[in-house]
């Protein structure tokens, strides 16, 4: 499967430019970075989390992971908790399960950007596959997607 049509339609038609990237499967956002040969602060992940009967995109540095009592307390819902697989592909059906790019296509889905992904230069993001990523200038897709902008994770330990 090569990178979805819609990635690069929505990107086409908002005007950014974007370098289509083809990589070994990777499971996870650390694991595509190393595939990539980027640092794991230039990788934009997806964190899904079901607030009521709402979802939200949560985009962090892949070397970062969610804090999730801030982010019960940033959407003021205590009950904010990780979406279950089952829930992210019922609600996400164009997307291969843990691929959600970091974009704003679906209707009534708010997307949160962790202070700690904005970069100077290019962010590299999953686009709908595990095999399938995308190179491009992090004002540009900032720009186009419109965040909200706050601050919910922490850094990821280090294993030695």
């Amino acid at each position: 499967m090569a990178t979805p049509e819609w990635v690069k339609r929505m990107l086409t038609v908002r005007g950014i430019a974007f370098e289509e990237l083809r990589h070994p499967e990777s499971f996870t956002a650390q694991q595509m970075a190393q595939r990539e040969h980027v640092s794991g602060h230039r990788v934009a992940k997806v964190v899904v989390v079901k607030a009521g009967d709402r979802f939200v995109e949560l985009i962090l540095p892949a070397s970062r992971k969610v804090e999730m009592e801030r982010v019960r307390e940033i959407l003021q819902m205590p009950g904010a908790r990780l979406a279950s697989e089952e829930e992210m592909h019922s609600a996400f059906p164009d997307c291969e399960p843990g691929t959600l790019p970091p974009l704003d296509h679906y209707p009534n889905v708010e997307v949160i950007m962790d202070r700690a992904m904005e970069v100077e230069g290019d962010i590299v993001f999953q686009a709908g596959t595990h095999r399938d990523a995308v190179r491009l200038d992090f004002r540009d897709w900032f720009q186009a997607v419109e965040p909200r902008v706050e601050s919910f994770s922490l850094p990821t330990p280090v294993l030695v």
